[in-house]
């Protein structure tokens, strides 16, 4: 007996709404409305004066107004630049350590968002030692799990479906995780060496095999290495330091031991979304991890010598710098995308394949999923606000086709969150390192292609390149809870 199988689409994704006047959003209507108040006033004594203030009115709505293709305003753009010039007259994009640096004891800490991280290991409540990324400055806690993904090569449709499904409710259940305030996936494509595939043949070589068998295996350790490349998928979850009952925050041994703790979970439920079997990294493996990030040419001494331990304080770069639209870093030379629209209109499950996949242009490619999960009380406040705010926009004059469409989805978010959806805030960035500067407009290319096929609209993350290369990293960075406007940390974006 056969059934007709339809695959389901996937969509609906949608950016909380600002009410307000076309482009303006709400500090731009309500700066709109306040200036028009004072104009009035002013023509109300003087007609010139009133005419001039119309005037500078106008010159301060301009920047307001006026967006790029990515949706960010002339004002925004402009405050980027100012930023990245006055940052870049201090020479803060410059960053040296080792004996010669600036890093106390000679150390190559990593630099920017991560210098004052700390590396802890301890284990979970299984007795497995996994690794956790201490972060003072926001009181971050992270700990990181190696997948063992197999793919989607000639598994079931409605295998896959599954997979899915499952992958859906993993994320909802991240809202109800106390003190959980980020997780990311990353998916990283590196050059096989080949040295763990010449690792595995020694160690199973009989030394009495005939010499045509030895010879084919050492035929195979030579060539299969050769223009294939390593896919390793790593998950993070992020927890934030909890109050205590009295008030007070607990302090790093607690939050290790509640972290221990909800692991094993974690990596169980991870296991039934086709990411294979998930264990956490180790403090050594976690550095490696980072160290070949930072200097690709180092990956094959590192392969090489997995017998030696490596510490966290030398798992940063030599030397970095960062220009405008590129990072500059032990030998490698990066540029970050960050997603600024997520798809449209719905999507197969294998959309994001061809963004994931290695590329021959490329040397090193991280994809990076970065997610923020709501808890259900927000979660439900959020798409109510956001519902009300489209149903504001779609009473102005001339109203498009799309707003209409915007009421739709909106209204799809609030049934769903009623039925027990989660909630999430995601965003994707993709990260391509090449071995020297002219290889940089191929690896650009390489990631325009893929882009559209992936059907996200990917933006280069200009005067923000060493942050955005942190964030891509497995290390459970919080982008908005690190973004200062003169002292005062921003909560969301």
């Amino acid at each position: 007996m056969t059934t007709d199988y339809r695959e389901p689409t996937y969509g609906n994704w949608r950016k909380p709404m600002s009410p307000g006047i076309g482009r303006l959003g709400l500090i731009g209507t309500l700066i709109l409305m306040v200036g028009l108040i004072i104009v009035t006033l002013i023509a109300m004594a003087s007609a010139l004066l009133g005419l001039l203030g119309a005037v500078v009115l106008a010159l301060v709505m301009v920047p307001l107004v006026l967006r790029d293709q990515h949706g960010r305003n002339a004002l925004q753009s402009i405050t980027a630049r100012v930023a990245w010039w006055w940052g870049r007259s201090r020479g803060w994009h410059l960053y040296r350590s080792g004996p010669l640096g600036i890093t106390p004891n000679g150390e190559y800490r990593l630099p920017g968002l991560l210098a004052a991280s700390r590396l802890l290991e301890t284990r979970d409540s299984y007795g497995r030692p996994f690794a956790l990324v201490v972060v003072p400055a926001t009181r971050h806690y992270t700990a990181v799990f190696e997948c063992n993904a197999d793919g989607a090569a000639l598994v079931d449709r409605e295998q896959i479906d599954t997979w899915v499904a499952y992958w859906g409710h993993w994320l909802a259940s991240l809202g109800y995780e106390p003190g959980l305030v980020g997780a990311s996936v990353t998916i990283e494509t590196a050059p096989d060496l080949g040295h763990r595939l010449e690792e595995e043949v020694s160690a199973n070589t009989d030394p009495n095999a005939p010499d045509l068998a030895r010879a084919a295996l050492r035929e195979i350790v030579w060539n299969y290495p050769v223009g294939s490349a390593r896919v390793s998928t790593r998950v993070a979850v992020t927890y934030a330091a909890l109050p205590r009952p009295g008030g007070k925050r607990r302090d790093e041994a607690e939050m290790v031991r509640e972290i221990a703790m909800r692991i094993p979970g974690l990596t169980s439920r991870l296991e039934m979304t086709g990411a294979g079997t998930a264990r956490p990294m180790t403090a050594d493996q976690l550095a490696r991890a980072v160290r070949m990030a930072y200097a690709p040419d180092a990956q094959s001494g590192l392969e090489a010598t997995e017998d030696q331990e490596m510490r966290w304080e030398d798992a940063g770069p030599t030397a970095a710098q960062e220009l405008w639209d590129h990072y500059v870093h032990d030998g490698g030379h990066s540029i970050t995308w960050g997603m600024s629209e997520a798809p449209r209109g719905e999507v197969l499950s294998s959309v994001m394949t061809g963004l994931v996949a290695p590329h021959h242009d490329i040397a090193r490619k991280r994809v990076t999923f970065l997610y923020r999960p709501y808890d259900p009380g927000s979660a439900a406040g959020i798409v109510e606000r956001d519902r009300k705010d489209t149903r504001f926009r779609i009473g102005g004059v001339g109203t498009a086709a799309r707003t209409e469409i915007d009421v739709v989805r909106s209204d799809q978010s609030a049934l769903e969150e009623a039925r027990g959806s989660g909630v999430t805030r995601f965003t994707v960035l993709v990260t391509a390192t090449v071995r020297s500067a002219d290889e940089l407009p191929l690896a650009a290319a390489a990631i325009d292609t893929l882009a559209p096929t992936a059907r996200v609209r990917l933006r280069r993350m200009y005067g923000s390149q060493a942050s955005a290369f942190a964030a891509t990293l497995p290390l459970g960075v919080v982008l908005p809870d690190h973004l200062r406007i003169p002292g005062v940390v921003r909560e969301s974006l």
